[in-house]
């Protein structure tokens, strides 16, 4: 007997129903066809992805399953797909109760969206600017590139910064329109900005929270004219200054266009003062060194003028050192200082017996924003004895050899980095020369050259390779008469790794007398050399967040004559991106003897 075709009809609707009122746990949400990005933006914009777990009903699951496609072609658009084929399917498993419900979003982006026209302009005086034209050239997405929604507001943000950062503080847009034509994948782009008059500097004013330092000190700092051509740069390297000084613990630079008489914008400094002692003190250990302690005092400032004190001592069993320094603001070079210094050291080791007092005087600024210049006089009085040289009867004495030398030093500083506490692109370095005269107040005539030099190349996201290098030469026909500070030498963390402080070089060989009389060597000391030449090639990676590994080859040799003795040391190291620089941890070894041991290395810190 066959049923009406209505009665079916009902039948159908009846169960269809039924299965639509029958509620269902969402147990997974799975995307497909698009990179992780794409995939990552879809998941968060689809409201079936919030029911994951919970328990919906069938009209309710029927509803998120067809808004599932209008929300995935939205969350596509951003990246500038506007035809894509979304197909959502779902199917039932065996779940606790009501069983649970597995939903696939299978998507096709489709042809993206390209921009066919792009108008971007500013008209006004801020037209005519070329830094603000370098940003205009540079806008992405560019004629021809697919219109992702992120590199297009980025761009815009960026040009609006730029226009207030440089003075346009009346800019303002004139036109802003993006039109999408879906059947021809195409974008028209038109962005036009009118910038207005551009503004000047107007007056500088120091508010101090207490009155530590003289506002005329302050306003040495202020290295623009008033009614110069304002820009944000200005404000940020009076902060920097400010901020090196040390006097404060809290700067707020303000300008103020509302205020702007004649176009020339007023800018508020206000500070408040930071603590103005500074006690230090700690324990250190090293293997040279021994056991030992470091106390120190600071004073931020002496007194309204901004003059500086400071007083350290660092004990330890075999190398001990004083250093008392009094620094005097010198602002015709921008952060420049006079400083007068005097250091005592005193070193009593197996290898070296040495005491020097030095008096330096000197005179450091700012010559470029990239460039750091230091010019002193130094006058070093020391004197040194090397205990390899004598013998083992302890009531011979040391003969002590000494030395005066009087000289100039000029030191230029040269870092151009994206990150000083953490480079990934960029070079920075050092370059000295120093020069003594016999009969003007030194002992021998000397003439030394000395240049570091550090590279730093990201590669990925993740890794970076650093290039190091290191010269020096000395200039002299009294290589004797030169004291142990103003020679050369190579081996350690910061030179050749692998080997020890100091190893690579020309050497003292202490021998002592066996029980047969013969001399059998027992220990040597790096005397110093003429002449420096070390390199490094050290690979780093980070794989997870701030810890990572690298490898890591040196060469080098200290050496009097023109040809090094090359050592070669190879290592590993683990590393740690604190927030004061790499913390490095590093295990060594020598290949130029197979008896070579292991050296382990541990430093902070970036190395220009």
């Amino acid at each position: 007997m066959r049923l009406p075709h209505r009665i079916l009809a009902a039948a159908a609707l009846f169960l269809f129903a039924a299965g639509a009122a029958r509620a269902a746990v969402v147990g997974n949400v799975e995307i497909t066809g698009l990179d992780e990005e794409m995939t990552e933006n879809v998941r968060v914009s689809l409201s079936l992805v919030d029911t994951i777990g919970k328990e919906v009903s069938g009209r309710r699951l029927a509803y998120l399953l067809r808004e599932a496609e209008n929300e995935a072609r939205e969350a596509l658009e951003p990246f500038g797909f506007y035809s894509a084929t979304v197909e959502v399917g779902r199917s039932r498993g065996n779940g606790n109760g009501n069983g649970s419900v597995s939903v696939t979003v299978h998507v096709d982006p489709g042809e993206p969206v390209r921009v066919r026209n792009s108008d971007i302009a500013i008209i006004g005086e801020g037209g005519r600017d070329r830094y603000l034209q370098a940003d205009l050239d540079a806008f992405l997405p560019s004629p021809g590139a697919i219109f992702n929604h992120a590199d297009y507001e980025a761009s815009k943000i960026r040009i609006s910064r730029r226009l207030t950062e440089r003075g346009y503080f009346d800019a303002d847009f004139s036109s802003r329109r993006v039109e999408v034509t879906r059947a021809q994948q195409a974008a028209d782009i038109d962005l036009v900005w009118t910038s207005g008059e551009r503004y000047d500097m107007g007056p500088t004013t120091f508010e101090q929270e207490r009155h530590i330092i003289r506002d005329d000190l302050l306003e040495k700092l202020v290295y623009w004219e008033e009614g110069e051509y304002y820009h944000q740069g200005r404000l940020d390297r009076l902060r920097t200054s400010l901020a090196q000084l040390d006097y404060f613990g809290n700067i707020e630079i303000t300008p103020d266009p509302a205020s702007a008489v004649d176009k020339r914008v007023p800018v508020a400094v206000k500070l408040t003062p930071a603590k103005r002692s500074i006690y230090t003190a700690g324990v250190s250990f090293g293997t040279d060194s021994g056991a030992g302690i470091r106390l120190g005092v600071e004073r931020r400032y002496v007194n309204t003028r901004g003059h500086k004190a400071l007083a350290q001592l660092d004990y330890a069993q075999k190398r001990k050192t004083l250093t008392l320094q009094y620094r005097i603001p010198a602002f015709a070079w921008r952060d420049g200082w006079y400083t007068v210094s005097a250091q005592a050291y005193d070193e009593q080791t197996d290898y070296i017996d040495t005491r020097r007092i030095e008096l330096v005087g000197s005179r450091s600024g700012q010559y470029s924003r990239q460039v750091n210049l230091v010019a002193s006089l130094h006058l070093l009085r020391e004197r040194w004895a090397y205990p390899t040289e004598a013998d083992d009867d302890p009531a011979t004495p040391l003969q002590y050899r000494y030395a005066t030398f009087t000289f100039p030093s000029v030191r230029a500083e040269y870092i151009n980095v994206d990150d000083r506490v953490f480079p990934r692109s960029g070079i920075g370095g050092s370059l000295t020369l120093r020069s003594g005269a016999e009969g003007i107040g030194s002992d021998a005539n000397f003439v030394q050259f000395h240049a570091r030099a550090s590279t730093f190349k990201g590669i990925g996201e993740d890794g970076r390779l650093i290039i190091r290098g290191e010269a020096g030469y000395t200039w002299t026909n009294a290589l004797v008469d030169m004291p142990p500070s103003l020679r050369f030498y190579a081996g350690g963390d910061r030179s050749i790794r692998g080997y020890e402080w100091r190893e690579v070089g020309p050497r003292i060989v202490r021998y002592k007398e066996d029980e047969d009389g013969n001399l059998r060597e027992t220990g040597y000391l790096a005397a110093g050399a003429k002449n420096v030449v070390t390199a490094s090639v050290e690979y780093e990676r980070y794989f997870l967040g701030d810890w990572g590994a690298a490898v890591f080859v040196d060469g080098g040799s200290a050496f009097d004559g023109t040809s090094p003795d090359w050592h070669t040391g190879v290592g590993i190291g683990a590393r740690w991106r604190s927030p004061v620089g790499p913390l490095k941890l590093d295990i060594a070894r020598g290949l130029d003897s197979p008896d070579s041991p292991f050296t382990i290395g541990l430093s902070i810190g970036a190395e220009f």
